[in-house]
């Protein structure tokens, strides 16, 4: 099976482009879905994550406290890494399950931090979602309600767009005047059929 990494900065549009080809009836396995299963409340992972950083990140009723626990971290490199140590390892296990029972030409496989988790052993080509930096702070604040000097740093932790664009197999532009996206996954959908025979 074709296994196609879809990756992008924050506020790209990821979401929308894999749920583009889910309507096409590509199975989609997305990091993001699953790392909140596994800190969902009663979760080893969120237990062990609770240890690590203080019963405070937890809510009154034990789940986490999303906000409080991203506070932390984009204060702290140290401590952002010692969250993803405890993280990554399982998310990428989940991962190779769900593949293995996926039966289909292709999926894709969504992954925000494709290329800092260095993980792109785990797939066969790379589809970067791209926009402008403008862009990308315009829809995280309307989506998250962020503050902009948070959002500036959350991108800042990301690879660079130059980054993700040169070492893109394919590239969907999400910008104010690109092709419609739904008109580019088709494209994408065609190509990936035709390459996984």
């Amino acid at each position: 099976m074709l296994k196609i990494g879809l990756t992008g900065g924050i506020g790209c549009g990821k979401t929308t482009v894999a749920n583009l080809f889910e309507a096409l009836s590509v199975p989609v396995v997305d990091a993001d879905q699953i790392a909140r299963e596994l800190v969902a409340k009663g979760q080893p992972a969120l237990n062990k994550i609770a240890r690590e950083f203080g019963p405070d990140i937890l809510t009154e009723e034990g789940s986490l406290n999303r906000q409080k626990l991203k506070n932390i971290i984009f204060a702290d490199a140290g401590r952002k890494q010692k969250l993803e140590s405890i993280l990554h390892p399982l998310v990428y296990q989940a991962i190779e399950n769900e593949l293995a029972r996926i039966d289909a030409p292709y999926c894709l496989i969504a992954i925000p931090l494709l290329f800092e988790t260095r993980m792109t052993s785990l797939v066969d080509r790379v589809l970067v979602v791209d926009c402008p930096l403008e862009a990308q702070i315009e829809r995280v604040q309307k989506r998250d309600h962020l503050p902009v000097e948070m959002i500036r740093s959350i991108i800042a932790s990301q690879v660079s767009r130059a980054f993700r664009r040169a070492r893109a197999d394919d590239l969907i532009d999400n910008s104010e005047t690109a092709i419609p996206l739904a008109e580019q996954v088709k494209k994408l959908h065609n190509l990936y059929l035709s390459l996984s025979t």
